[in-house]
């Protein structure tokens, strides 16, 4: 799909356009955030695309040419400073210059436990056209990381989130994965907390 010059492009059509960019540029990827629960839970509005990957250095330049094809400027330096950088979990931003739609791309750093399972664990869902198919969270990781930034922000958005995704798949949730990894995070405290508020607000959907 070549980049819309002007700014009828919609969100869907964003994001189909930076998963070709990583699939061209052969880069291993997973939706994490609104996008991903649009598979698991219930559908929401969104500008953002959250995106975890696995960088390769060599790739760096590969993935800015395409993204550059696709309307969106990330020069290699840019890359490479958030690549090689060891301050905090910050993201590669990538713009599209003529609809302002955004996508965060968190890296896989060594030692990321976490991160590596989740890329691990990785889900192929169809989405529907222009989708189609694409490598999202599972239900259980998206949990997770929706509880990590719940505990940052204290944004209402992450348990509604987790709401929707504990009412759509009911019983088919993996609780104890869940568990274990929000112990070792240092968050069984929250998801206990997250529990509750998502329990009371599934009981005023039934």
């Amino acid at each position: 799909m070549p980049a819309p010059t002007d700014d009828s492009l919609d969100f869907a059509n964003f994001v189909r356009l930076v998963l070709d960019a990583l699939e061209a540029a052969q880069i291993k990827y997973l939706i994490g955030g609104a996008v991903a629960v649009w598979a698991w839970g219930d559908v929401r509005t969104t500008r953002d695309l959250d995106l975890v990957i696995e960088l390769p250095i060599e790739s760096v330049a590969d993935l800015s040419r395409e993204l550059e094809q696709r309307g969106m400027l990330v020069p290699p330096d840019i890359m490479l400073d958030v690549l090689l950088t060891t301050r905090g979990d910050l993201a590669i931003n990538a713009i599209h210059m003529y609809s302002g739609y955004k996508a965060e791309l968190f890296l896989l750093r060594p030692g990321d436990a976490y991160r590596a399972q989740a890329l691990k664990c990785r889900l192929l869902v169809d989405l529907g056209p222009p989708l189609g198919e694409v490598w999202v969270h599972s239900p259980e990781d998206l949990i997770l990381y929706k509880l990590r930034y719940f505990s940052i922000s204290r944004q209402p958005k992450h348990v509604r989130d987790i709401a929707s995704i504990l009412f759509t798949l009911e019983q088919e949730l993996e609780m104890d994965y869940i568990a274990s990894w929000a112990e070792r995070l240092g968050l069984a405290d929250m998801w206990r907390e997250v529990q509750e508020e998502a329990r009371r607000q599934s009981s005023n959907r039934k």
